[in-house]
């Protein structure tokens, strides 16, 4: 008997206890958003054991604090359930909400893989209500394969180009005539993943200041995210460049109804479309649950 409880004390000893947050990002309503889990302290994880818990939790995005090594405030590895992310968008500001409320901050720098995202946090009281980010600027290109794009989809054209952007997330855009068709959408999963390397693509409609939108990215591993930070800037960039709202004016996207996950995120794109000049994204956050996993 002695032997078993030395044994287990032992076993004990070598457990790591990893502490999560869990945040419904891009919402003031729990259970509504898009969740995020936020790990606080991941500075025992290698990269593989990140990719694991991601799979683990099967949220769109996974997120682990490490210590900062620049100018901000914390480090981040951002982990869809398949691939790690250099940056992406509800992660980020899930984990502003995180991290500042305890840190009593007005503005929160978190580093990514695509540099430093500062986040301005805005309060009623003590309590973090809205954030807004400034992303990394994007690159844009036409994308390679429309046709095949538009068959997997099941829609006949795009009312605007298909261009993808890149601001450490790849996003393709289609613009569809009503949100009657983007609604409708019954993408082929199979024929998405087989298509170019991006991210997500994204089907969006509206005017003026509303706009709705669907992302599909089964290759990172989530059929339809509920809410696209990384996408809401550059398809804010999107409708500049072509005409349809003017720069600096701000949009309200609305996404993931059809999936029961309700989101509100807001944009602006500032500058022009020869000289690009600041992308913000912002929106409300909730924080829904805490936990821990026990690993050796």
């Amino acid at each position: 008997m002695a032997n078993q409880v030395e044994l287990h004390g032992w076993e004990n000893s070598r457990v790591r206890t990893l502490r999560y947050v869990v945040a419904d990002v891009f919402t003031d309503t729990p259970l509504a958003g898009n969740p995020v889990a936020v790990f606080t302290d991941a500075r025992e994880l290698e990269p593989e054991e990140m990719q694991r818990l991601a799979r683990e939790m099967n949220l769109s995005e996974s997120v682990f604090v490490l210590p900062a090594e620049a100018d901000g405030h914390a480090r981040i590895r951002i982990f869809t359930p398949g691939v790690e992310l250099p940056f992406a968008g509800h992660p980020t500001l899930g984990t502003a909400f995180v991290l500042g409320q305890p840190m009593q901050l007005v503005e929160i720098r978190l580093e990514t893989g695509m540099g430093v995202v500062p986040v301005v946090l805005e309060r009623e009281g003590a309590r973090i209500v809205f954030g807004r980010m400034a992303q990394p600027l994007p690159s844009w290109e036409p994308f390679g394969e429309p046709e095949a794009l538009l068959a997997a989809l099941g829609v006949e054209r795009s009312e605007l180009p298909i261009e993808v952007y890149d601001n450490g997330a790849r996003h393709v855009y289609v613009a569809l005539g009503s949100e009657g068709e983007v609604a409708a959408l019954r993408p082929d999963f199979g024929a998405l993943s087989d298509l170019p390397a991006v991210l997500g693509t994204n089907c969006f409609t509206g005017s003026r200041a509303r706009w709705k939108t669907r992302m599909f990215a089964p290759a990172g591993g989530v059929a339809e995210d509920p809410a696209t930070g990384s996408a809401a800037g550059p398809l804010a960039v999107h409708l500049a460049r072509h005409g349809r709202i003017g720069f600096g004016e701000e949009i309200e996207i609305s996404q993931g109804a059809e999936i029961g996950r309700p989101s509100t995120l807001y944009a602006r794109a500032d500058g022009s479309a020869e000289q690009l000049e600041r992308v913000e994204v912002g929106g409300s956050a909730v924080i829904v649950a805490r936990g821990e996993f026990r690993l050796p």
